[in-house]
Protein backbone atom coordinates (compact mmCIF):
# COMPACT_ATOMS: atom_id res chain seq x y z
CA UNK A 1 0.00 0.00 0.00
CA UNK A 2 1.46 3.43 -0.94
CA UNK A 3 2.52 5.57 2.01
CA UNK A 4 0.35 8.59 2.79
CA UNK A 5 1.72 12.12 2.56
CA UNK A 6 1.83 12.31 6.36
CA UNK A 7 3.78 9.06 6.62
CA UNK A 8 6.25 10.23 3.98
CA UNK A 9 6.78 13.49 5.88
CA UNK A 10 7.46 11.61 9.12
CA UNK A 11 9.89 9.33 7.29
CA UNK A 12 11.75 12.37 5.97
CA UNK A 13 11.79 13.97 9.41
CA UNK A 14 13.04 10.86 11.20
CA UNK A 15 15.35 9.90 8.34
CA UNK A 16 17.47 6.81 8.01
CA UNK A 17 20.38 6.32 10.36
CA UNK A 18 23.90 6.25 8.89
CA UNK A 19 26.20 3.58 10.32
CA UNK A 20 29.97 4.12 10.24
CA UNK A 21 32.52 1.39 10.88
CA UNK A 22 36.24 1.64 11.50
CA UNK A 23 38.77 -0.90 12.74
CA UNK A 24 41.57 0.65 14.80
CA UNK A 25 44.94 -0.98 15.53
CA UNK A 26 47.31 -0.57 18.44
CA UNK A 27 47.39 1.91 21.32
CA UNK A 28 47.59 4.84 18.88
CA UNK A 29 44.33 3.71 17.26
CA UNK A 30 45.63 3.60 13.69
CA UNK A 31 42.90 3.44 11.05
CA UNK A 32 43.12 -0.06 9.62
CA UNK A 33 39.91 -0.52 7.66
CA UNK A 34 36.69 1.48 7.43
CA UNK A 35 33.51 1.58 5.40
CA UNK A 36 32.74 4.35 2.85
CA UNK A 37 30.24 5.97 5.27
CA UNK A 38 33.09 6.60 7.73
CA UNK A 39 35.24 8.42 5.17
CA UNK A 40 32.20 10.33 3.88
CA UNK A 41 31.37 11.44 7.41
CA UNK A 42 34.85 12.80 8.13
CA UNK A 43 35.24 14.29 4.65
CA UNK A 44 38.31 12.20 3.71
CA UNK A 45 39.02 9.73 0.92
CA UNK A 46 39.56 5.99 1.62
CA UNK A 47 43.33 6.36 1.09
CA UNK A 48 43.67 7.75 4.61
CA UNK A 49 44.59 4.53 6.41
CA UNK A 50 47.47 3.79 8.72
CA UNK A 51 46.98 7.19 10.31
CA UNK A 52 46.02 7.67 13.98
CA UNK A 53 42.34 8.45 14.33
CA UNK A 54 43.18 11.54 16.45
CA UNK A 55 45.13 13.00 13.49
CA UNK A 56 42.46 12.09 10.97
CA UNK A 57 39.64 13.58 13.09
CA UNK A 58 41.24 16.21 15.38
CA UNK A 59 37.88 17.05 16.94
CA UNK A 60 37.45 13.66 18.61
CA UNK A 61 39.54 14.31 21.77
CA UNK A 62 37.38 17.23 22.85
CA UNK A 63 34.28 15.05 22.58
CA UNK A 64 35.76 12.33 24.80
CA UNK A 65 35.96 9.68 22.09
CA UNK A 66 39.73 9.30 22.32
CA UNK A 67 39.58 8.91 26.10
CA UNK A 68 37.04 6.09 25.75
CA UNK A 69 39.21 4.38 23.11
CA UNK A 70 42.16 4.47 25.51
CA UNK A 71 40.03 3.05 28.30
CA UNK A 72 38.66 0.18 26.19
CA UNK A 73 42.15 -0.65 24.88
CA UNK A 74 43.56 -0.64 28.42
CA UNK A 75 40.77 -2.62 30.13
CA UNK A 76 39.56 -4.80 27.29
CA UNK A 77 35.97 -3.98 28.32
CA UNK A 78 33.47 -2.93 25.63
CA UNK A 79 31.73 0.41 26.00
CA UNK A 80 28.69 2.22 24.59
CA UNK A 81 28.16 5.99 24.36
CA UNK A 82 24.93 7.72 23.38
CA UNK A 83 24.26 11.06 21.68
CA UNK A 84 27.90 12.04 21.35
CA UNK A 85 28.16 15.43 19.58
CA UNK A 86 30.75 15.48 16.78
CA UNK A 87 31.74 18.15 14.25
CA UNK A 88 32.23 16.34 10.97
CA UNK A 89 33.16 17.11 7.37
CA UNK A 90 34.82 20.05 5.72
CA UNK A 91 32.06 22.39 6.91
CA UNK A 92 32.21 21.09 10.49
CA UNK A 93 28.56 20.14 10.63
CA UNK A 94 27.41 19.32 14.14
CA UNK A 95 26.23 15.71 14.24
CA UNK A 96 25.19 13.28 16.93
CA UNK A 97 26.27 9.60 17.18
CA UNK A 98 25.69 6.54 19.29
CA UNK A 99 29.08 4.76 19.51
CA UNK A 100 29.86 1.14 20.28
CA UNK A 101 33.48 0.28 21.23
CA UNK A 102 34.44 -3.40 20.93
CA UNK A 103 37.98 -4.58 21.81
CA UNK A 104 39.82 -6.85 19.34
CA UNK A 105 41.96 -9.68 20.78
CA UNK A 106 44.75 -11.86 19.44
CA UNK A 107 44.95 -15.63 19.98
CA UNK A 108 46.44 -15.11 23.43
CA UNK A 109 43.65 -12.77 24.50
CA UNK A 110 45.63 -9.56 24.40
CA UNK A 111 43.91 -6.43 23.09
CA UNK A 112 45.28 -5.53 19.66
CA UNK A 113 42.81 -2.92 18.58
CA UNK A 114 39.23 -1.65 18.73
CA UNK A 115 36.26 -1.95 16.42
CA UNK A 116 34.33 1.33 16.52
CA UNK A 117 30.76 1.38 15.21
CA UNK A 118 28.83 4.64 15.13
CA UNK A 119 25.20 5.21 14.24
CA UNK A 120 24.28 8.79 13.43
CA UNK A 121 21.21 9.94 15.35
CA UNK A 122 21.30 13.64 14.45
CA UNK A 123 18.19 13.71 12.31
CA UNK A 124 16.36 11.35 14.63
CA UNK A 125 17.06 13.55 17.65
CA UNK A 126 16.01 16.69 15.81
CA UNK A 127 12.83 15.00 14.63
CA UNK A 128 11.98 13.81 18.15
CA UNK A 129 12.50 17.31 19.53
CA UNK A 130 10.48 18.88 16.73
CA UNK A 131 7.62 16.45 17.23
CA UNK A 132 7.70 17.16 20.97
CA UNK A 133 7.44 20.86 20.19
CA UNK A 134 4.54 20.13 17.84
CA UNK A 135 2.71 18.20 20.56
CA UNK A 136 3.22 21.14 22.92
CA UNK A 137 1.79 23.49 20.29
CA UNK A 138 -1.25 21.25 19.78
CA UNK A 139 -1.82 21.28 23.54
CA UNK A 140 -1.65 25.09 23.46
CA UNK A 141 -4.24 25.13 20.68
CA UNK A 142 -6.49 22.80 22.67
CA UNK A 143 -6.20 25.17 25.66
CA UNK A 144 -7.27 28.02 23.34
CA UNK A 145 -4.06 29.97 23.83
CA UNK A 146 -3.95 33.26 21.86
CA UNK A 147 -3.10 32.73 18.19
CA UNK A 148 -0.14 35.15 18.29
CA UNK A 149 1.35 33.21 21.22
CA UNK A 150 1.01 29.84 19.43
CA UNK A 151 2.49 31.08 16.14
CA UNK A 152 5.35 32.91 17.85
CA UNK A 153 6.18 29.82 19.91
CA UNK A 154 6.09 27.63 16.81
CA UNK A 155 8.45 29.95 14.91
CA UNK A 156 10.94 30.10 17.78
CA UNK A 157 10.88 26.31 18.26
CA UNK A 158 11.74 25.65 14.61
CA UNK A 159 14.48 28.29 14.64
CA UNK A 160 16.02 26.83 17.79
CA UNK A 161 15.93 23.21 16.65
CA UNK A 162 16.81 23.53 12.96
CA UNK A 163 20.32 22.19 12.21
CA UNK A 164 21.08 25.26 10.09
CA UNK A 165 20.05 28.84 10.75
CA UNK A 166 16.53 29.54 9.59
CA UNK A 167 14.18 32.49 10.15
CA UNK A 168 10.51 31.59 10.26
CA UNK A 169 7.58 33.79 9.24
CA UNK A 170 3.82 33.19 9.33
CA UNK A 171 1.47 35.48 7.40
CA UNK A 172 -2.32 35.39 7.84
CA UNK A 173 -4.74 35.73 4.94
CA UNK A 174 -7.50 38.34 4.96
CA UNK A 175 -11.04 36.88 4.81
CA UNK A 176 -11.16 37.58 1.06
CA UNK A 177 -7.80 35.88 0.51
CA UNK A 178 -6.40 38.87 -1.39
CA UNK A 179 -3.86 40.12 1.15
CA UNK A 180 -1.52 38.67 3.76
CA UNK A 181 -1.07 40.15 7.23
CA UNK A 182 1.71 39.75 9.78
CA UNK A 183 1.21 36.74 12.04
CA UNK A 184 4.58 35.87 13.57
CA UNK A 185 8.24 36.42 12.67
CA UNK A 186 10.30 36.73 15.86
CA UNK A 187 13.70 36.85 14.13
CA UNK A 188 12.96 39.05 11.13
CA UNK A 189 13.63 42.78 11.57
CA UNK A 190 10.65 45.01 12.37
CA UNK A 191 11.10 47.14 9.25
CA UNK A 192 10.82 44.01 7.11
CA UNK A 193 7.68 42.74 8.88
CA UNK A 194 6.06 46.16 8.58
CA UNK A 195 6.91 46.41 4.86
CA UNK A 196 5.35 43.07 3.90
CA UNK A 197 2.33 43.39 6.21
CA UNK A 198 -0.65 43.57 3.85
CA UNK A 199 1.08 42.39 0.65
CA UNK A 200 -1.23 41.16 -2.08
CA UNK A 201 -1.55 37.53 -3.07
CA UNK A 202 -0.68 37.01 -6.71
CA UNK A 203 1.70 35.52 -9.22
CA UNK A 204 5.20 36.87 -8.81
CA UNK A 205 4.55 38.65 -5.49
CA UNK A 206 7.57 37.27 -3.67
CA UNK A 207 7.57 33.69 -2.37
CA UNK A 208 4.60 34.08 -0.01
CA UNK A 209 2.27 36.05 -2.29
CA UNK A 210 2.89 33.54 -5.07
CA UNK A 211 2.47 30.48 -2.79
CA UNK A 212 -0.83 31.90 -1.51
CA UNK A 213 -2.00 32.53 -5.08
CA UNK A 214 -0.98 29.13 -6.40
CA UNK A 215 -2.03 27.20 -3.27
CA UNK A 216 1.25 25.26 -3.51
CA UNK A 217 4.81 25.61 -2.14
CA UNK A 218 7.11 28.13 -3.82
CA UNK A 219 10.85 27.59 -3.43
CA UNK A 220 13.14 30.55 -4.11
CA UNK A 221 16.73 29.42 -3.63
CA UNK A 222 18.33 32.78 -4.53
CA UNK A 223 16.42 35.98 -3.85
CA UNK A 224 19.14 37.95 -5.61
CA UNK A 225 18.23 36.52 -9.02
CA UNK A 226 14.66 35.23 -8.80
CA UNK A 227 12.11 37.40 -10.70
CA UNK A 228 9.47 36.79 -8.01
CA UNK A 229 11.51 39.10 -5.78
CA UNK A 230 12.02 41.97 -8.23
CA UNK A 231 9.81 44.31 -6.17
CA UNK A 232 11.24 43.17 -2.81
CA UNK A 233 14.91 42.50 -3.59
CA UNK A 234 16.20 45.74 -2.07
CA UNK A 235 14.09 45.16 1.07
CA UNK A 236 15.38 41.57 1.38
CA UNK A 237 18.94 42.83 0.95
CA UNK A 238 18.52 45.25 3.84
CA UNK A 239 17.25 42.34 5.98
CA UNK A 240 20.14 40.10 4.80
CA UNK A 241 17.80 37.46 3.37
CA UNK A 242 19.02 35.31 0.50
CA UNK A 243 16.51 32.44 0.16
CA UNK A 244 12.84 31.94 1.00
CA UNK A 245 10.74 28.78 0.87
CA UNK A 246 7.03 29.44 1.36
CA UNK A 247 4.25 26.91 1.95
CA UNK A 248 0.55 27.88 1.82
CA UNK A 249 -1.49 27.22 4.96
CA UNK A 250 -4.84 25.78 3.92
CA UNK A 251 -8.00 24.94 5.85
CA UNK A 252 -9.59 21.51 5.58
CA UNK A 253 -11.89 22.87 2.86
CA UNK A 254 -8.83 24.31 0.99
CA UNK A 255 -9.60 27.89 2.03
CA UNK A 256 -6.44 30.00 2.23
CA UNK A 257 -5.46 30.70 5.84
CA UNK A 258 -1.97 32.13 5.31
CA UNK A 259 1.62 31.15 4.49
CA UNK A 260 4.49 29.52 6.38
CA UNK A 261 7.93 30.72 5.23
CA UNK A 262 11.49 29.68 6.02
CA UNK A 263 14.17 32.30 5.24
CA UNK A 264 17.93 31.74 4.98
CA UNK A 265 20.91 34.08 5.12
CA UNK A 266 22.57 32.47 2.08
CA UNK A 267 21.20 30.97 -1.16
CA UNK A 268 20.03 27.46 -0.45
CA UNK A 269 17.87 24.71 -1.93
CA UNK A 270 15.76 22.63 0.47
CA UNK A 271 16.25 18.95 1.19
CA UNK A 272 13.31 16.56 1.43
CA UNK A 273 13.47 16.81 5.23
CA UNK A 274 13.15 20.62 4.99
CA UNK A 275 10.02 20.32 2.85
CA UNK A 276 8.56 17.71 5.22
CA UNK A 277 9.24 20.02 8.16
CA UNK A 278 7.49 22.90 6.38
CA UNK A 279 4.43 20.76 5.60
CA UNK A 280 4.14 19.41 9.17
CA UNK A 281 4.31 22.83 10.79
CA UNK A 282 2.14 24.47 8.11
CA UNK A 283 -0.53 21.93 9.09
CA UNK A 284 0.00 22.80 12.77
CA UNK A 285 -0.31 26.50 12.00
CA UNK A 286 -3.47 25.76 10.00
CA UNK A 287 -4.98 23.99 13.01
CA UNK A 288 -4.22 27.01 15.21
CA UNK A 289 -5.60 29.52 12.69
CA UNK A 290 -8.78 27.51 12.06
CA UNK A 291 -9.35 27.22 15.81
CA UNK A 292 -8.84 30.99 16.11
CA UNK A 293 -11.40 31.64 13.35
CA UNK A 294 -13.91 29.36 15.08
CA UNK A 295 -13.43 31.18 18.38
CA UNK A 296 -13.77 34.55 16.63
CA UNK A 297 -16.98 33.46 14.90
CA UNK A 298 -18.32 32.14 18.21
CA UNK A 299 -17.51 35.42 19.99
CA UNK A 300 -19.12 37.42 17.18
CA UNK A 301 -22.25 35.27 17.29
CA UNK A 302 -22.46 35.62 21.06
CA UNK A 303 -22.05 39.41 20.79
CA UNK A 304 -24.77 39.58 18.15
CA UNK A 305 -27.07 37.40 20.26
CA UNK A 306 -26.46 39.62 23.29
CA UNK A 307 -27.16 42.74 21.18
CA UNK A 308 -30.39 41.13 19.94
CA UNK A 309 -31.39 40.33 23.54
CA UNK A 310 -30.73 43.92 24.55
CA UNK A 311 -32.78 45.23 21.60
CA UNK A 312 -35.63 42.86 22.48
CA UNK A 313 -35.55 43.97 26.12
CA UNK A 314 -35.63 47.62 25.00
CA UNK A 315 -38.54 46.92 22.63
CA UNK A 316 -40.45 45.17 25.41
CA UNK A 317 -39.87 48.11 27.76
CA UNK A 318 -41.13 50.55 25.09
CA UNK A 319 -44.10 48.31 24.36
CA UNK A 320 -44.98 48.16 28.05
CA UNK A 321 -44.67 51.93 28.35
CA UNK A 322 -46.87 52.51 25.29
CA UNK A 323 -49.41 49.99 26.54
CA UNK A 324 -49.49 51.73 29.92
CA UNK A 325 -49.89 55.13 28.26
CA UNK A 326 -52.65 53.76 26.00
CA UNK A 327 -54.45 52.31 29.00
CA UNK A 328 -54.13 55.63 30.80
CA UNK A 329 -55.50 57.49 27.74
CA UNK A 330 -58.35 55.00 27.48
CA UNK A 331 -59.19 55.50 31.13
CA UNK A 332 -59.10 59.28 30.69
CA UNK A 333 -61.30 59.06 27.57
CA UNK A 334 -63.77 56.82 29.40
CA UNK A 335 -63.88 59.26 32.30
CA UNK A 336 -64.43 62.20 29.92
CA UNK A 337 -67.15 60.29 28.08
CA UNK A 338 -68.85 59.55 31.36
CA UNK A 339 -68.76 63.23 32.29
CA UNK A 340 -70.18 64.20 28.89
CA UNK A 341 -73.01 61.71 29.21
CA UNK A 342 -73.66 62.95 32.73
CA UNK A 343 -73.75 66.58 31.52
CA UNK A 344 -75.99 65.68 28.58
CA UNK A 345 -78.34 63.82 30.89
CA UNK A 346 -78.48 66.88 33.15
CA UNK A 347 -79.40 69.08 30.22
CA UNK A 348 -82.29 66.86 29.15
CA UNK A 349 -84.35 68.35 31.94
CA UNK A 350 -83.84 71.93 30.64
CA UNK A 351 -87.09 72.97 28.87
CA UNK A 352 -87.10 74.20 25.28
CA UNK A 353 -87.27 78.07 25.25
CA UNK A 354 -90.03 79.80 23.35
CA UNK A 355 -87.82 82.47 21.73
CA UNK A 356 -84.48 82.36 19.91
CA UNK A 357 -81.46 82.25 22.26
CA UNK A 358 -78.92 83.29 19.61
CA UNK A 359 -79.86 86.95 19.31
CA UNK A 360 -77.05 88.08 21.58
CA UNK A 361 -77.42 91.28 23.64
CA UNK A 362 -80.00 92.69 21.23
CA UNK A 363 -82.15 89.65 21.73
CA UNK A 364 -84.44 87.99 19.19
CA UNK A 365 -88.19 87.56 19.45
CA UNK A 366 -88.45 84.89 16.78
CA UNK A 367 -89.64 81.43 17.88
CA UNK A 368 -86.92 78.91 18.82
CA UNK A 369 -87.22 76.24 16.14
CA UNK A 370 -83.74 74.60 15.73
CA UNK A 371 -81.22 73.33 18.28
CA UNK A 372 -77.46 73.61 17.57
CA UNK A 373 -74.37 72.43 19.51
CA UNK A 374 -70.55 72.58 19.32
CA UNK A 375 -67.86 69.98 20.03
CA UNK A 376 -67.47 71.26 23.59
CA UNK A 377 -70.97 70.13 24.52
CA UNK A 378 -72.64 73.60 24.54
CA UNK A 379 -76.06 73.81 22.84
CA UNK A 380 -78.74 76.45 22.21
CA UNK A 381 -82.11 77.02 20.49
CA UNK A 382 -82.48 79.57 17.77
CA UNK A 383 -84.51 80.83 14.90
CA UNK A 384 -83.53 79.72 11.36
CA UNK A 385 -81.67 82.99 10.60
CA UNK A 386 -79.52 82.97 13.75
CA UNK A 387 -78.90 79.20 13.50
CA UNK A 388 -77.64 79.66 9.93
CA UNK A 389 -75.39 82.50 11.12
CA UNK A 390 -73.99 80.32 13.92
CA UNK A 391 -73.33 77.42 11.57
CA UNK A 392 -71.35 79.71 9.24
CA UNK A 393 -69.36 81.63 11.86
CA UNK A 394 -68.82 79.41 14.88
CA UNK A 395 -66.23 76.59 14.62
CA UNK A 396 -67.57 73.03 14.91
CA UNK A 397 -71.22 73.98 15.33
CA UNK A 398 -73.77 71.41 14.14
CA UNK A 399 -77.52 70.84 14.40
CA UNK A 400 -78.09 68.86 17.59
CA UNK A 401 -80.67 66.53 19.01
CA UNK A 402 -82.75 67.12 22.12
CA UNK A 403 -80.13 65.71 24.50
CA UNK A 404 -77.63 68.59 24.32
CA UNK A 405 -77.65 71.85 26.27
CA UNK A 406 -77.08 75.57 25.41
CA UNK A 407 -74.29 77.43 23.57
CA UNK A 408 -73.36 79.69 26.47
CA UNK A 409 -70.25 81.10 24.84
CA UNK A 410 -72.19 82.06 21.70
CA UNK A 411 -75.07 83.62 23.60
CA UNK A 412 -72.84 85.72 25.88
CA UNK A 413 -70.25 86.91 23.35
Amino acid sequence: MPASAGERDLRELFGQSIAVFVSLAGPKHLVDTANPAFFAAIGKDPAHTGIPLAELVPELPEHGVLAVLDQVYRTGEPHTSHAVPVLLGAHKVRSSFDFSYEPLHDDEGSVTGIRLIGVETTQLEHAHRLMAEQRALVEQIARQAPLAEVLDGMARAIEDLAPEQVLVSVLLADPDGRHLRHGAAPSLPDFYNEAIDGIATGEGVGSCGTAAHRREPVIVTDIGTDPFWDDFRELAGRAQLAACWSTPILARDSTLLGTFAMYHRSPRAPQDSDLALARVFADTAGLAIERHHIEQAKATAEAQAEAARQELATALRVENRLRTEAEQRAEAAAELSARMHSAAAALVAVPRPEQCELGGSAGCGEPAEIKVADSWGDAAWGCPDHVEHALLNVSSVFIANEDLGGLAAYRNR
